[in-house]
């Protein structure tokens, strides 16, 4: 058996072969996904542009990070947001990226990650997004894969 082939191009002499099953849609690629908003009305955000000049980097680059799952968005008002205390002064809150891959892994749904990230567990103390920026990030994994059981 094989694949049907959907076009070929020429790439200094080689052929770049390209396999595909037809399914009859075509999906916005470069979307970037949001996570429903489940965050309280009072949690602080910040505009992905803006996250983009606080980190020094593209905009584009603030879209991969949510795609590749190191950050989390929302919409809230028709805007992309992300909640400010994923951000320090010039970077993403160390083990943040972690975490949440951690959680996707266990089956968690970004809604569910939002949620557990700022519900206050009385054993950190606090939530899990200030433990993160407590540096106490091995507590916040620890619970996170304890969860996955």
């Amino acid at each position: 058996m094989s694949l049907p082939v959907y076009g070929t191009r020429a790439v200094a002499g080689v052929a770049d072969w390209r396999w595909s099953v037809p399914t009859g849609t075509v999906g916005n690629v470069s979307a970037v996904p949001a996570a429903p908003d489940v965050l309280a009305p009072d949690v602080e955000v910040v505009p992905l542009p803006d996250v983009a000049e606080r980190l020094g980097v593209p905009v584009t680059r603030i879209h991969q990070l949510i795609r590749d799952g190191h950050l989390l968005a929302v919409r809230r008002e028709g805007v992309l947001v992300v909640p400010s205390s994923f951000l320090t002064d010039t970077a993403i809150v160390k083990g943040l990226g972690g975490t949440i891959t951690l959680l996707r892994d266990n089956g968690y749904t970004e809604d569910e990650i939002l949620r557990w990230l700022f519900t206050a567990d009385d054993t950190l103390p606090g939530t899990p997004i200030d433990a993160l920026r407590g540096d106490r990030g091995r507590e916040v994994k620890r619970r996170a894969q304890a969860m996955g059981f």
